[in-house]
């Protein structure tokens, strides 16, 4: 069915069931990454601009699924360190692969807290999260833009002990906070509320990579999703890890980040990934 989204066929109860309006004449940032990813959980306006994108950019595709295995390497790495509690601020709509399923095949018991402030998302998570495995998850709605309201909310201290490790992971979100935000400031404040031995795991879209005419096309599609995008360059980026250890090897390009076989580093995608140790 062409409107068709997996998660309408959970069986709500009527405290679960979202109040949300999907929109779906309106194409949406997460649902149209979900389509690079292969998803179901988008419409046809969200279809009908990410082929517009993939038409400026071929191998937007490839770059998505290339930032979610990164996202998946990160996790069993810091995993294996020994981390087993992780945020993610901005996790997008679930799918195949989702952090707590990623840390849990390490850790069983690893706790996960997902943060989106987009209903939308939070109604594809907590439909996944019913069947979650064995680690404690959470699902709240709440903003980057304001990390003191994360950091105070009980829901988040429930599932994560802030006196031990965290795993802070901003993939793929700070590119859709402008700088009159102070995005930096943001990762700050919520480094600064995590114990020493704790992991920041970053993405970024960049335009380092690509002709100045296909990052300018990027922008103005999103732009018609209500989504205002600013990639950074390898410098700006660089600043989101100051004062941290960064795991070798370093701030690299999104596919170079520990690659798992020759082909998964020379995937194209326009973005770096990073992942540091706070001392």
């Amino acid at each position: 069915m062409e409107n068709d989204v997996s998660w309408m066929a959970t069986d709500w109860t009527e405290e679960e069931r979202p109040a949300t309006d999907l929109r779906p004449e309106m194409p949406h940032p997460a649902r149209i990454y979900n389509y690079f990813l292969g998803g179901k959980d988008n419409f046809p306006a969200d279809r009908a601009a990410a082929e517009q994108m993939i038409a400026v950019a071929p191998r937007t595709p490839g770059a998505a699924k290339a930032n979610r295995a990164f996202l998946q390497r990160a996790v069993r790495f810091v995993a294996g360190q020994g981390i087993d509690q992780f945020l993610d601020i901005g996790t997008g709509i679930p799918t195949a692969g989702n952090t707590h399923e990623v840390a849990q095949q390490v850790n069983p018991k690893a706790g996960v807290v997902y943060v989106d402030n987009d209903p939308i998302v939070l109604a594809h998570a907590r439909a996944l999260m019913a069947g979650a495995g064995h680690g404690a998850t959470a699902v709240i709605q709440a903003d980057l833009r304001e990390p003191a309201a994360i950091l105070a909310d009980p829901r988040v201290h429930e599932v994560l002990d802030f006196d031990r490790p965290v795993a802070l992971m901003l993939v793929a979100v700070l590119h859709f906070v402008d700088e009159e935000l102070d995005p930096y400031g943001l990762v700050a404040t919520l480094l600064e509320a995590l114990p020493s031995g704790s992991y920041l795991i970053l993405s970024h879209a960049t335009g380092d990579f690509d002709p100045p005419a296909t990052a300018e096309a990027g922008k103005q599609i999103y732009k018609k999703a209500a989504a205002q995008v600013s990639p950074r360059t390898r410098e700006q980026v660089a600043r989101f890890t100051a004062g941290l250890e960064e795991v070798e090897p370093g701030l690299v390009a999104l596919s170079r980040w520990r690659p798992e076989s020759a082909e998964q580093a020379e995937v194209w995608a326009p973005g770096y990934a990073v992942v540091a140790r706070k001392p």
